[in-house]
């Protein structure tokens, strides 16, 4: 590890905002997706177990356990919570990584802040609308945007093309 990046880091920990849900920021297409004023006890009842230790916990669930992971059928990626769209099927590639990865999510449904609980820093990203930890995002994706938007397979539902998008939830 490089001294001055880890300086760097380090010196940006008192800025950061870590309880709760604050501190999300939209992407560049803000205003497309309402935030809803529910907090995580709203959805426990609406989600598995394990999804909601995911979205509302930050929760990761184990590499390889998502039967999403290699699911390349034509369809809409949703938030499992509130049914938010955020991915489309064909922005969805094998990483290798052992969780379902795309190379961009939809427009003005995403929030990130930087997460600093490996200590080194990365980019966590949420449902705009629900709150919902879904992944992280990294800059080791395909060409053209070079990027990796490694999500839990248990923070989504997938929805195959033809069938109607679920009415939004919350």
């Amino acid at each position: 590890m490089k001294r001055r990046a880890l300086i760097a880091a380090l010196a940006a920990l008192p800025a950061l905002t870590l309880p709760g849900r604050q501190g999300l920021a939209k992407d560049s297409a803000q205003g497309a997706a309402t935030p809803l004023p529910h907090p995580p006890e709203y959805w426990r009842d609406k989600v598995s177990a394990e999804a909601w230790q995911v979205l509302f916990r930050d929760g990761t669930e184990p590499a390889g356990s998502s039967r999403l992971d290699k699911l390349y059928e034509e369809g809409t990626y949703t938030c499992a919570a509130c049914f938010a769209p955020l991915f489309r099927s064909e922005d969805k590639f094998d990483s290798g990584t052992g969780w379902p990865s795309f190379t961009q999510p939809m427009e003005g449904v995403i929030g990130t802040r930087l997460d600093f609980s490996l200590i080194w820093p990365r980019t966590e990203y949420h449902c705009i609308r629900c709150g919902g930890h879904q992944g992280h995002v990294f800059k080791d994706g395909p060409p053209p945007r070079g990027e990796r938007w490694c999500n839990n397979g248990v923070a989504l539902r997938f929805v195959p093309a033809g069938e109607p998008l679920p009415e939004l939830r919350g």
